[in-house]
């Protein structure tokens, strides 16, 4: 049966990554970080179950590579965009463009995609301006976790990682309109 949804995009620090553990080298580009309890269960079962991939992260290249490959993680994404090397930062639209044309979504599809991430301000926002699904993984006390504009108002909410299959799960059954939810 084929999936309702054409593609999940993750945010890195702080959804992937516990951001309180980088290690960083001068240039800012994360040299090593510990994952967020359930990350790995969660992107492998994502992967098995045949769902596209992508990471739409704020920061430097070299972070991605760096963690994620120490982890065995860095293939299983179909795409990359990071804002060091697009130019542009989220929520500005171009970087959700680039990963979604990446992968061939047309626009009328975007509605079929989803994006996660722990910053309203960036991740939701940016998600539901260029109308994909958001999903908030309400996990690090470091950002602000009261929406300022109807645009950081997500479409769901999690408090961990692996919550994502459960309400992947039950939007794969519903038909019709999103409806938010915490999961």
């Amino acid at each position: 049966m084929p999936h309702r949804f054409l593609a999940l995009f993750f945010d890195f620090g702080d959804t992937l990554i516990d951001q309180a553990t980088e290690v960083k080298d001068e240039s800012f580009t994360t040299l090593q970080a510990e994952l967020i309890p359930g990350v790995v269960d969660l992107l492998h079962e994502l992967k098995r179950r045949g769902y596209r991939l992508g990471l739409v992260s704020n920061g430097p290249v070299g972070s991605i590579p760096n963690v994620l490959g120490a982890y065995g993680l860095y293939e299983l994404f179909d795409v990359l965009a990071i804002s060091q090397g697009l130019g542009v930062d989220k929520p500005d639209a171009r970087i959700f463009h680039y990963a979604l044309e990446h992968l061939g979504i047309p626009q009328s599809e975007y509605e079929r995609t989803i994006m996660v991430g722990n910053d309203l301000a960036a991740d939701v926002a940016g998600a539901n301006t260029v109308g994909m699904i958001s999903v908030w993984l309400d996990w690090a006390p470091r950002h602000r976790r009261a929406p300022t504009s109807e645009a950081e108002i997500p479409h769901y909410t999690i408090a961990e990682p692996l919550a994502l299959l459960s309400l992947l799960e039950e939007l794969e059954q519903r038909p019709g309109p999103r409806a938010s939810a915490t999961i």
